[in-house]
């Protein structure tokens, strides 16, 4: 049994989540390592709008997984990934709830990026 808080989002601490049509497209050392037209767009609370990009975007052959992981009492368990062609500036620049709660539950199966972790995060208005 978990002694973790689990809170649900509710009018103090808000969260949304949204299939954009934008393009999402991150670069790492020149490579573009995901690119996607079907990325969701969380917004919680007063935080900047995070995009996460389906696994089946993302070239998974660029990231190794990191023994760093966090705890969100909105979305569960958290894991991440370094981009080790981005050095040390890559590390733990990728995440994602493998489990996330069910206020959350659209974000499973999906990664998100620390923009200031990677070379280039691109949101692109689709044509």
């Amino acid at each position: 049994m978990s002694n973790k808080p689990v809170r649900i989002p509710g009018p103090d601490h808000p969260i949304s989540i949204e299939a954009t049509t934008r393009r999402v497209r991150v670069v790492v050392a020149g490579t573009t390592i995901a690119d996607s037209r079907e990325a969701l767009v969380l917004r919680e609370a007063s935080y900047p709008p995070v995009y996460y990009v389906p696994v089946k975007d993302v070239d998974m052959r660029q990231l190794t997984a990191s023994p760093h992981t966090t705890y969100c009492p909105y979305k569960g368990d958290c894991s991440y990934y370094d981009v080790p062609a981005g050095g040390e500036r890559s590390r733990n620049a990728v995440w994602n709830y493998a489990a996330p709660y069910a206020a959350v539950s659209a974000i499973d199966g999906h990664l998100a990026f620390y923009p200031d972790r990677v070379e280039a995060l691109e949101v692109q208005d689709s044509p």
